[in-house]
């Protein structure tokens, strides 16, 4: 069921969206070769908190991670650990749900690690480029599938592919709603776009075929060709006209 988010819902989603933005910016300085993904996760924890936030993956069917950090071929769920220190020329991934007040922002985005080549560079702008291409369709009565095509249409203009065993979703109370927002899709199908609906769109991208594995840990799902991957996402709102990124500064 899709739940249509009130003025007061979606500003209590706009707040919790504001610490999710904050978190994700304010740890671009620590992103270097040599710190660990733990270490990312813990500052990431601690500005949540300080924000009056609570990390809503932590614990999330047993994650145990404030944040998913997921470097170069994961594309998804990567579990923070001491062990994964990040090198030059890496990618990583930090996807963060933030809860305040009983309701969630969602956002994913990917950096570079210290000198990164075009290559690396060019995964990080198609995923951010899929994912305003989706958004230029986001208004009442377009639907779900003309997101989902854009997704896929720009990807494959590129010469990349899209996960298809994980979607982008609805948000709300619950961090994740529906409805659910493949990254592929025919356009005109699935639900209709109504204001005052919440959904978080994230283009998930492989620079290779888009088969994934999920390693024995349960969680991270990583590229099966071993190629790279790229993530972007934000909190949406529908408006009367158009659209609203909440999970923006």
């Amino acid at each position: 069921m899709i739940i249509i988010k009130s003025k007061r819902e979606v500003e209590l989603i706009r707040e919790a969206s504001r610490i999710n933005a904050l978190a994700l910016e304010e740890i671009r300085p620590y992103i270097v070769p040599g710190v660990t993904t733990k270490e990312l996760n813990d500052r990431i924890d601690a500005i949540v908190r300080r924000e009056g936030g609570i990390p809503a993956e932590l614990g999330y069917y047993d994650y145990p991670g404030s944040v998913c950090a997921s470097v170069n071929e994961v594309i998804l769920h990567g579990i923070p650990s001491k062990k994964k220190v990040l090198r030059d020329g890496d990618i990583i991934t930090l996807d963060l749900v933030t809860r305040k007040n009983g309701y969630c922002g969602d956002s994913a985005r990917t950096y570079e690690v210290g000198i990164c080549g075009e290559r690396q560079k060019r995964m990080i702008a198609i995923a951010e480029e899929c994912f305003y291409n989706a958004l230029a369709l986001v208004k009442p009565g377009n639907r779900i599938g003309d997101i989902s095509h854009a997704i896929e249409a720009t990807a494959k203009a590129h010469g990349c592919s899209v996960v298809h065993d994980y979607t982008g979703h609805g948000i709300g109370t619950e961090m994740h709603e529906d409805p659910y927002i493949a990254c592929y899709g025919v356009p005109g199908t699935g639900p209709v776009l109504r204001e005052g609906m919440t959904i978080c769109i994230e283009p998930m991208i492989l620079e290779g075929k888009s088969a994934v594995r999920v390693l024995p840990d349960g969680w991270t799902v990583v590229s099966k060709d071993g190629k790279l991957t790229a993530h972007y996402e934000n909190t949406v709102v529908v408006t009367s006209d158009g659209c609203e990124i909440l999970t923006k500064l």
